[in-house]
């Protein structure tokens, strides 16, 4: 499996400079290209939030998508399984893919476990600079477990599925997040605002677009 790091196995490849560049895209849309990474425990509230945090946006006139870990798992990572290997491999797809849709001026939200740092710093490296917003949904392995609708973690803890994280494989804590949002005991809304907030402090999005929505 070759690192992100690695130069592409085809051959005879050549970058293609586009005349539309992103610059132009993210004029036409009002605001700038950005990967929006939410990471933390299954059951933590990603999904959640990306998803309420991209209608927010919409409503505000932004472009978005969010790229959400089972809806991929069903297509661009479906062959991937979830060994350790797999779940790397897994994120470097999902680093180039919303990657693209950065450059397409977009405001991308994923919404991953990505449990290891090493994954989530490699997509961060891929960009530049202020492009890669890592927010942590800060939710206790016992609050995770009292939503497991799916009865996954009742599952792992019994021993029926195996690498399963936070029981038998590891979730590595971002060490500097841009956010940490308390997605264990604060509502929804406020959660939602933190986000916005951030986006517009970074410059992601106009003023005006973070206080008017809309109708």
């Amino acid at each position: 499996m070759n690192k992100l790091s690695d130069p592409p196995a085809s051959s005879n490849v050549v970058w293609h400079q586009a005349t539309v560049t992103r610059a132009r895209r993210e004029a036409q849309n009002g605001h700038r290209g950005a990967i929006i990474w939410f990471t933390g425990l299954s059951g933590s509230g990603k999904s959640t939030l990306a998803h309420a945090v991209e209608e927010s946006l919409h409503q505000r006139g932004c472009r978005t998508f969010v790229l959400d870990g089972d809806n991929v798992r069903h297509g661009l990572c479906g062959d991937l399984d979830f060994s350790d290997a797999g779940r790397v491999e897994n994120i470097r797809r999902i680093g180039e893919v919303a990657k693209l849709f950065m450059e397409a001026g977009i405001i991308v939200l994923t919404a991953f476990i990505s449990p290891y740092r090493a994954d989530r710093d490699r997509v961060r490296d891929m960009i530049k600079e202020g492009d890669f917003i890592e927010i942590y949904c800060d939710t206790s392995l016992e609050i995770c477990e009292s939503r497991d609708v799916k009865g996954m973690y009742k599952k792992a803890r019994a021993g029926q599925i195996a690498e399963f994280t936070g029981i038998s494989s590891p979730y590595e804590v971002p060490e500097n997040p841009e956010l940490d949002v308390d997605t264990g005991s604060a509502e929804l809304d406020t959660c939602v605002s933190q986000v916005i907030a951030d986006l517009m402090k970074r410059g992601i999005l106009l003023h005006d677009q973070c206080i008017t929505e809309t109708r």
